[in-house]
This record gives C-alpha cells, structure tokens and sequence, in this order.
C-alpha cells in the first residue's frame, strides 16, 4: 500500500498497546501497517483479526489513519480473491438469503417480540432488493474470485 503517512511512524508502540484484539490474538497492528509499506500484506490472517474499534487511530500521536488503513488493505486483498473461508461463506449466505447470519428459532420469537416480521414472504422481497444492491456493486463477482 503506499501511503506516505505510514512513512511518519516511529514505532511508538501506542497502537499495538490500545488494541483489544492484539491482546487475544496474534494480531501487531504497528507491524500489519508497516510491513504494508514494502511488502503485500493481503495474505496475512492477521489483517483480519482487527475489530475495527478505532482506538489505535484515535490514540495515534501522529494521528496516522491506521484503522482506515486496516480497512484499505482488505479491500485490496478481497479484489485480489483473498478472503477468509468463514468470510467467504458468510458472503455467500447474503447473496442466497439476504441475511449475514441464519435466524433459528430463538431468533424469530425475538423478531416477533419486537414486532418485526417473521413471515419468509416479506423476506422473498427483502432478498430480491439485496441481490439488486449485490449485482449493481459487483460483490458476487468479487467474492467468487
């Protein structure tokens, strides 16, 4: 990626020392952003592991733009056909039900709860206006690659 505000790092450590994430995995947002500079990152699970919480962009004292950074870089990856499975097969789910996650039972009775509908009709139409918004932006496309 080139970004020569990348460039202005000195390795603070703030980032990496905010991140919740980096605290369970093995996730070093400072080296996923600065080995961007030279090298292709897209490939690293790694760059999938962050929340996209913001806290390393908001503490930066250089006030880098790392999380929109983390955000650049999987799009480049995801062009390049470089996905992960679990992603993959979320995608997949949208493009065949219009929804991100299955909705079981204990699900649908707090739809109904909540006065949402819960009747596969209405969603028929919803799915129909997801793959509409799908083709229009390619995403079936990218996401076979």
């Amino acid at each position: 990626m080139k970004n020569p505000e990348i460039l202005t790092c000195f390795q603070c450590g703030t980032c990496h020392a905010s991140c919740p994430s980096g605290k369970y995995t093995s996730l070093n947002i400072r080296k996923i952003v600065r080995d961007s500079a030279t090298k292709d990152v897209s490939d690293q699970p790694e760059l999938w592991m962050c929340t996209t919480c913001y806290n390393c962009q908001e503490r930066c004292p250089r006030g880098i733009k790392i999380t929109d950074a983390v955000l650049t870089l999987r799009s480049e990856a995801v062009k390049k056909g470089k996905i992960l499975p679990a992603h993959r097969k979320v995608c997949n789910f949208l493009i065949k039900t219009g929804q991100s996650i299955p909705l079981d039972d204990k699900h649908l009775e707090i739809r109904k709860t909540l006065g949402l509908r819960t009747d596969k009709a209405a969603w028929k139409k919803a799915l129909k206006d997801v793959n509409v918004l799908l083709r229009s932006t390619g995403f079936g496309e990218l996401i076979k690659r």
